[in-house]
């Protein structure tokens, strides 16, 4: 019989064209929720920050970041109706490229390519991910944003939705097939000035097919490669670019360690977090000495481990915070990205903490850029001497 019981009551059972309707109520609804969310545009729109936070954000005092912008020296922003100012993003950035000019790019040097990974989910990797790309932003980088995660969640958090406005030829997927050998023809811009992305769609699982397929019919084919080798033109036109990975160790997962200058984890202090980080590394340790056998030879100018969602209120917090500082050492981040109300509330309207401007609401992820920024920069620093050598 064709049935089962459900409460008692003999009812159909379910056929896999369920999946497929349960897949299109799913996206009416994320469809409606979008468009409610982002009135009256239906498009996200980046915030305004206010003098004081502008000022904190270029290390200025107030009355002096006030007094420069008067005398014309940065952008003035617009009044509001209180007489406050508030600037925009594109303000900020201009400032930032006035105020920072040693902390960019500096010429000869190219983009550092930072990977956000771990392969247990819900961990704050994509929100990690976005924060980082939007606050190097608004310290006046060009970042690239590649969502390589096939969930497509930092490609939402731009207000762009995967499953009916990105097509998986406008992802990674052309290059993974090797139908591209550019990631140039799937950059596309943002609502936030500074940021470029390279959207990802639930198809991009099938990457996950057509890198090893590759592999079969060429054994000289690098999988690992792919991406490295896809992003050698952007890393000329950005400063930064961050990669947001799937929750595993996958093929699409070793393209973006391999194409990585530096590698963060975001690691909430919970047991099994930590636990399954733990086996992380142990898989890539293997992955990239089974590379290096290959012919692969591959160094990082930086691994970090940043503490995230962190609960003050969970009484295992204090333990399980003492055995990540034992196992990460030097390679943990001194700040800590906590679990807050904020966060929670700006990732149901689509967006981070930095898309409602709040000072304390930022405060943790100001702190995680900079320490990132003093990374890149610190890659920056390596590879002019790596050309100056070369030159010598």
């Amino acid at each position: 019989m064709d049935q089962t019981t459900k409460s008692g009551i003999l009812t159909e059972r379910i056929g896999i064209e369920a999946f497929d309707e349960i897949h299109q109520r799913c996206a009416k609804v994320i469809s409606r929720v979008r468009d409610r969310m982002l009135q009256p545009q239906s498009h996200k729109q980046a915030p305004k920050f206010p003098s004081s936070q502008v000022a904190a954000l270029l290390g200025l005092d107030l009355k002096q970041f006030d007094y420069r912008v008067k005398k014309g020296e940065l952008p003035p922003g617009e009044m509001s109706a209180g007489r406050r100012r508030f600037f925009t993003v594109a303000d900020v950035r201009n400032a930032a490229r006035i105020l920072r000019k040693k902390r960019l790019r500096p010429e000869g040097a190219e983009a550092v390519v930072v990977c956000i990974a771990n392969f247990k989910g819900g961990v704050a990797k994509t929100t990690s991910s976005v924060t980082l790309a939007q606050g190097l932003a608004l310290r006046g980088h060009r970042v690239l944003m590649i969502d390589a995660d096939p969930q497509a969640s930092a490609t939402s958090l731009f207000g762009v939705l995967a499953e009916i406005e990105v097509d998986e030829d406008q992802t990674i997927l052309p290059l993974c097939r090797g139908d591209e050998d550019s990631i140039d023809y799937a950059i596309r811009a943002t609502y936030w000035d500074g940021i470029s992305l390279v959207p990802a769609v639930s198809d991009l699982f099938g990457a996950e097919f057509d890198l090893p397929s590759r592999q079969v019919g060429n054994k000289g084919f690098e999988f690992w490669n792919v991406l490295n080798n896809g992003i050698d033109a952007a890393r000329l036109d950005y400063d930064v670019i961050i990669i947001d990975t799937p929750p595993a160790l996958s093929y699409i997962t070793i393209n973006a360690l391999m194409a990585a200058d530096g590698i963060i984890m975001p690691l909430p202090p919970n047991a099994l977090d930590f636990l399954s980080s733990g086996q992380f590394w142990g898989l890539v340790s293997s992955l990239t000495n089974q590379l290096q056998r290959h012919g692969s030879k591959k160094k990082f100018d930086f691994l970090d481990v940043v503490l995230s969602k962190v609960d003050p209120d969970d009484t295992a917090t204090p333990v399980v915070r003492e055995w990540i500082k034992a196992a990460y050492a030097d390679k943990l981040m001194s700040v800590e990205i906590p679990l807050t109300a904020s966060a929670g509330s700006a990732s149901a309207e689509f967006g981070t903490v930095y898309d409602q401007p709040r000072k304390r609401a930022t405060a943790a992820y100001d702190r995680f850029v900079e320490l990132v920024e003093d990374q890149v920069n610190f890659a920056w620093a390596r590879q002019l001497l790596a050309t100056t050598k070369e030159a010598a």
